[in-house]
């Protein structure tokens, strides 16, 4: 049975640029994730789809994202 939503909403949370820098990667802050994920939770939105990417930052460094689509 395939569920229909009738609105959806996409959150792109990133890793800290500083962290990058200095420490080369430090991942995506899983607490900013958990935090915001159970916020939208609150309000009826459910996860429909997400990806993690990886983004050249600056000339040196690659940064991680995850892209996050919510519906209700």
């Amino acid at each position: 049975m395939a569920t229909t939503y009738r609105e959806y909403k996409v959150l792109h949370i990133a890793e800290g640029g500083c962290g990058t820098i200095f420490l080369g990667a430090s991942g995506l802050p899983l607490k900013k994730v958990e935090a915001e994920l159970n916020a939208q939770a609150a309000q009826g939105w459910q996860v429909v789809f997400q990806v993690i990417e990886q983004k050249r930052f600056w000339l040196f460094w690659s940064r991680e994202a995850m892209i996050v689509t919510l519906g209700r």
